[in-house]
């Protein structure tokens, strides 16, 4: 018995939906909706990816929910700007220096904010079946010649042949917003034909079909997009003929390709990024372009010192270790004491990648010199931050920008980071609890090494030498009180950010290495009083 096809889909395209929303454009039952018919029975209506990024940010601003998972620091200039252009449905140019998030934002706005969506199984251009006009989707489920009567691609002509051999039992599949979210890095090996597609001259030869036949063509990164968001990282990298075929799509939401008379339409959202150099330097961007990025939202480096650890530990890969809150302080205010540098070209930026890397490193070290050797778990200390000049990835200013000026640059911002640190720690001490340390320390020497344990059978186990100073001992004691509040509150506030760590909770494998840590940086700060009440000689610490 023939169906009939073209009553059940103009049925479906001109009346309302029978489903209740979940998100915009989603049925509250969708994965259940696995094929053509199934989407055709309930009047599925496509919603467009500008419009599901507005109407899903509205209800999230409604509901109080969390907009932007995993973005901290900007709360207060980025996030609203970002509020205000997705509301007004903007294609979006964000400009910063390197590591400024630019491209996690787009990627979470993607995760975050797009509508899963139904495409034909396997379409490597998210066809939905209603991409096709309703004549366009009945010739196809008819097997008329020619479908596509006009000039224009709809969908790949694979996805055009599953409708017309599988019919209303066309699989669906329910594609996430990550999985529509296109990353290109602007480069100049970057072709037009990359952007918009070609011609596949393979195709013509394997297929036999003509040049200027749909099944020719082979989609670039703005149809491989399409119902998604589209960001192109360092846009003012292109030169102007690979802007101008970006032109229409901001300008039209349409391009052509070459002489091939088909009209392409991505239907995506278009997110740029740049540094801030370069957007600013005449010519880089084309004026049109520039012109038709309707929002240029600025991004920054974080403000606070706590927003970037914060940043730090989300990001960062590490293996089952132990994070002082501390050394996490200390790596963070390496790099922002870079950022306000004389002797650091401030133009390029600090990236926070560099605090995350570090830390990333911080732990491997302790690793390789402790915890592998001595089947102990990882813990950073002050005498292991020398090991992050490997991820040290500034330039120099003022003086020639060589590694060994690098090297000591950095080292003069680890010594600067350590003692603003170790001075925080010893803040609310009294006066007389130094005098007694110092006096301690008239005839004796306490050794510092990264090899040292706090704790072994070894006399040059720091547990061993406090033995000798009581006083310093008492001192370490009352710091460690001060480090597990401190470590417990900022816990505490890891987890209002979603971000949850076995790294960041002292465990009792960890006690003795921490009250290591802790008496390492307390010498150093005794080092750093002013008078000094300590000095440190090749790793030897004496009276002063």
């Amino acid at each position: 018995m023939t169906q009939d096809f073209e009553g059940v889909v103009s049925q479906s395209y001109n009346s309302l939906p029978k489903y209740t929303e979940v998100m915009a454009g989603v049925p509250e039952d969708y994965k259940q909706v696995k094929t053509l018919g199934a989407l055709l029975e309930i009047n599925y209506k496509i919603v467009g990816a500008k419009e599901q990024l507005r109407r899903n940010l509205a209800s999230k601003i409604k509901a109080g929910s969390k907009k932007y998972p995993g973005v901290i620091g900007f709360d207060n200039d980025v996030i609203p700007a970002l509020d205000r252009a997705i509301l007004s449905c903007h294609d979006i140019i964000l400009v910063g220096q390197i590591g400024q998030a630019k491209t996690k934002i787009a990627q979470i706005i993607a995760e975050n904010l797009l509508s899963p969506m139904p495409v034909i199984r396997g379409s490597i251009t998210n066809d939905c079946p209603m991409d096709l006009p309703a004549c366009e989707l009945i010739s196809l489920l008819q097997d008329k010649e020619n479908p596509m009567s006009s000039p224009r691609f709809y969908m790949d002509h694979d996805s055009m042949e599953k409708i017309r051999n599988n019919k209303l039992e066309t699989p669906i599949e329910w594609i996430e917003g990550k999985d529509r979210f296109k990353y290109v890095l602007a480069t100049p090996d970057i072709s037009v034909k990359d952007l918009v597609g070609q011609i596949d001259a393979i195709k013509i030869m394997k297929q036999g079909t003509e040049m200027y036949e749909i099944e020719s063509y082979s989609p670039g990164q703005l149809m491989q997009s399409k119902h998604g968001l589209f960001c192109i990282d360092e846009l003012p990298v292109l030169d102007t003929r690979k802007q101008v075929a970006l032109l229409s799509v901001l300008q039209e939401g349409r391009f052509t390709t070459g002489a091939y008379p088909v009209v392409f339409e991505p239907k995506n959202v278009f997110f740029a990024t740049a540094n801030p150099i370069d957007y600013t330097h005449a010519g880089k961007i084309i004026e049109p372009l520039y012109d038709r990025l309707k929002s240029h939202i600025h991004t920054h480096y974080p403000k606070t010192l706590n927003d970037e650890i914060f940043i730090v530990v989300q990001e960062s890969k590490i293996p089952k270790s132990f994070i002082p809150i501390f050394m996490l302080k200390a790596l963070v205010r390496i790099a922002q004491n870079a950022r306000s540098s004389q002797e650091i070209n401030q133009d390029k930026g600090v990236s926070v990648r560099m605090s995350i890397h570090s830390l990333e490193l911080l732990v491997g070290e302790a690793e390789r010199v402790r915890a592998l050797s001595h089947n102990i778990l990882p813990l950073p200390r002050p005498s292991d931050l020398l090991c992050i000049e490997q991820c040290a990835k500034f330039e120099l200013a003022e003086l020639d920008d060589t590694a060994e000026n690098r090297q000591k640059t950095l080292k003069s911002l680890i010594n600067l980071a350590i003692t603003d640190t170790s001075l925080e720690c010893l803040k609310g001490i009294e006066q007389n609890v130094f005098e007694m340390i110092k006096k301690e320390f008239a005839d004796k020497t306490f050794v510092v090494s990264q090899e040292i344990l706090g704790s072994n059978s070894m006399e040059t186990s720091y547990a061993r030498q406090l033995q000798n100073f009581k006083s310093l001992a008492d001192l370490v004691d009352k710091i460690y009180q001060n480090v597990l509040s401190e470590q417990n509150e900022f816990v505490n506030q890891a987890n209002k950010h979603n971000i949850t760590s076995e790294s960041l909770e002292l465990s009792e494998l960890a006690i003795q290495e921490l009250r290591a840590a802790i008496l390492e940086l307390v010498l150093d700060g005794l080092c750093s009083m002013n008078p000094k009440i300590l000095d440190k000689k090749e790793g030897t610490y004496v009276a002063a």
